[in-house]
């Protein structure tokens, strides 16, 4: 098994989550630091809010896109709609052993062909202050960066959905699913 050093990540590959990947999504979500936490929820998250909001993710026509690396899930895209289906929250939540190494701006990517082929029209990031890496992530993305109540917010508005975007996000699919029957079944951490 290869270690994860020097912020290039093992050979690893993309692919939507489903409601069978929920525990390796809570997984994820309990291996971020205090650091990761606080950047990706705003607030101290303990375990238990963590187990508690990945049990309600997939109930909420949340689209997710999810690294892997060696079969363990280590870096998440969230695409979550509002109400009006015509706007969205993106959240990134990526584990120290994957950062800077490109793969938020792969995550980015599916994730702005998600919501084009959902006719989403605006997607907002909120960015704390002192969240450099998620700003730098928008920035590649948006020029249209606002202060707002301490939080930096990005809003990026996706081109319409084409024919090309339904056919990118179909090869997206259906490579991360080769990665992951070519990944193959993994014994539990630990063992």
């Amino acid at each position: 098994m290869s270690s994860l050093t020097d912020n290039r990540p093992a050979a690893g590959y993309y692919r939507k989550l489903t409601y069978n990947d929920i525990a390796q999504f809570r997984d994820h979500l309990v291996r971020l630091d205090p650091i990761a936490r606080r950047a990706r929820f705003a607030m101290p998250a303990s375990d238990a809010f963590l187990r508690c909001y990945a049990d309600t993710s997939f109930t909420l026509g949340t689209v997710i896109h999810g690294y892997f690396s060696e079969g363990v899930l280590r870096a998440v895209a969230e695409l979550r709609p509002f109400e009006d289906g015509a706007s969205a929250e993106a959240a990134f939540s990526v584990e120290p052993c994957c950062q800077q190494t490109g793969i938020g701006t792969r995550l980015m990517e599916l994730t702005l062909i998600a919501a084009r082929n959902r006719g989403c029209q605006h997607i907002y990031m909120n960015c704390l202050a002192t969240n450099r890496a998620m700003q730098q992530l928008a920035r590649k993305f948006t020029a249209d960066l606002t202060f707002e109540m301490g939080d930096i917010i990005g809003r990026i508005e996706p081109r319409n959905f084409s024919a090309f975007s339904l056919v990118r996000e179909g090869l997206a699919d259906m490579f991360g699913m080769i990665g992951a029957l070519m990944d193959g079944p993994r014994k539990p951490m630990g063992s």
